[in-house]
């Protein structure tokens, strides 16, 4: 069996929707399981509406008319007048949307974010599977969050992996084009989780760790794995061939191509993962597998923006030692902070972090108490693996370099543009 991923820019509109009904009859749909986005900016809509719904503002209405308009439409663009069905189908989950607003009693902004920006990947597996059905590509329609089963952490769930592989392995029938969603699962309660954003990627793996799959292909609008984003790096190429630990080293610096959790579940079975264009179905993209570290074996250069430099010194001018650092993390860690670069001397400490939760304000206050403490906020992070003379240099070019740090194979630098 394969399975395919599909993001959100692949089926962003009614013409990104007909392209995956012509690259399934390109390179084939038997034994295949379709795992498929929020189409296009969906997501972002989606929290917009939890914004609205929080703030209690009067926007709220409006907020969801507009997702409603959009995915109208695709709907119209694709069905014409044969939308009878689709329109009913799509109608239930807006009025289990509106059942929720209407209902919940939570004030837990992650458990409400979780129901509802849910509803891009239903609304867009559930358009993709009626319109495959009207052109005659019989599939089944699967709800993920009848089989991967999460704990409860809302917005970033675990997986229970035992439960979710004798779910799928009960369920999805391999003789058949299956249609299910990314980034989703649902906890003990049968309360909708999320797995992280990107977290269609990891779903795709699940799957395939699950169904011992042949292969994952995940459908880009780029020909493949390059090393480093062409929007951002000037002659960026593309990757033949990148190595699981390669590409688990460089989901772990940021690179966006591949989810982070993807690449264990694969690597433990040794099932390939293709990286393709859906624009160019045929040609050969980017193979991730066991095997050559990289082929062509070049730099490879990672940006990640809005980044936050903390530096910490002690009010003592002791030195920071094992119990400080110790103190230091918990406290990352109680607030969520994703830390990308630690350095440290005798009596100072530096981190370059994701505050990705917003929760900059109270850490400041409990590590104010111990240590004198700065901070950079908006601060970009590059990363270069495989680095070399010529890509330092290029990468240090009209930069305020404010933190930098190398290892055998890995340079860093924090900066300001």
């Amino acid at each position: 069996m394969r399975v395919f991923k599909f993001g959100g820019a692949s089926v962003k509109d009614a013409a990104g929707v007909n392209n995956v009904l012509n690259l399934l009859k390109t390179v084939g749909y038997d034994n295949v399981l379709l795992v498929v986005s929020a189409m296009g900016k969906s997501t972002n809509a989606l929290e917009v509406i939890v914004k609205n719904y929080f703030e209690k503002s009067t926007e709220l209405e409006n907020s969801i008319q507009d997702l409603k308009d959009y995915h109208l439409v695709i709907i119209n663009d694709l069905f014409g007048n044969d939308v009878a069905q689709v329109n009913a189908d799509t109608q239930k989950l807006y009025d289990e949307l509106e059942d929720f607003l209407r209902l919940n009693k939570s004030h837990d902004y992650s458990y409400v974010y979780d129901q509802i920006v849910s509803l891009g990947e239903l609304l867009s597996t559930t358009i993709l599977s009626n319109y495959l059905n009207y052109k005659g590509l019989t599939n089944q329609w699967l709800d993920v969050r009848d089989l991967v089963e999460t704990d409860s952490t809302y917005r970033d769930a675990t997986v229970n992996w035992e439960l979710t592989e004798k779910n799928i392995t009960a369920t999805v029938n391999k003789n058949v084009l299956n249609i299910t969603q990314g980034f989703l699962g649902s906890d003990s309660n049968n309360f909708t989780t999320t797995l992280g954003r990107e977290g269609s990627d990891y779903t795709a793996a699940i799957f395939a760790y699950c169904l011992n799959a042949e292969s994952v292909t995940i459908w880009k609008d780029v020909p493949g794995v390059m090393n480093g984003d062409p929007r951002v790096f000037e002659d960026a190429i593309l990757l033949n061939q990148i190595s699981y630990r390669e590409a688990i080293e460089l989901a772990f610096y940021g690179a966006t191509v591949i989810h982070p959790k993807t690449l264990q579940p694969l690597q433990r079975k040794e099932i390939p993962l293709f990286v393709k264009s859906f624009l160019n179905p045929l040609l050969p993209g980017t193979k991730v597998s066991k095997g050559a570290d990289l082929d062509p074996h070049q730099p490879c250069y990672i940006l990640k923006k809005n980044q936050l430099l903390i530096s910490l010194s002690s009010k003592s001018f002791s030195f920071i030692m094992e119990d400080n650092i110790s103190e230091i993390f918990s406290l990352l860690h109680k607030y969520k902070m994703k830390v990308h670069l630690i350095q440290n001397s005798a009596i100072s400490f530096s981190v370059c972090v994701d505050d990705k939760y917003h929760n900059l304000n109270r850490l400041y206050e409990e590590l104010h108490e111990k240590f004198s403490v700065t901070f950079n906020e908006n601060v970009s992070l590059y990363t270069v693996r495989h680095f070399n003379e010529e890509s330092a240099k290029k990468i240090e070019k009209n930069k305020v370099v404010m933190l930098k740090q190398f290892s055998r194979e890995t340079m860093q630098i924090v900066a300001k543009e």
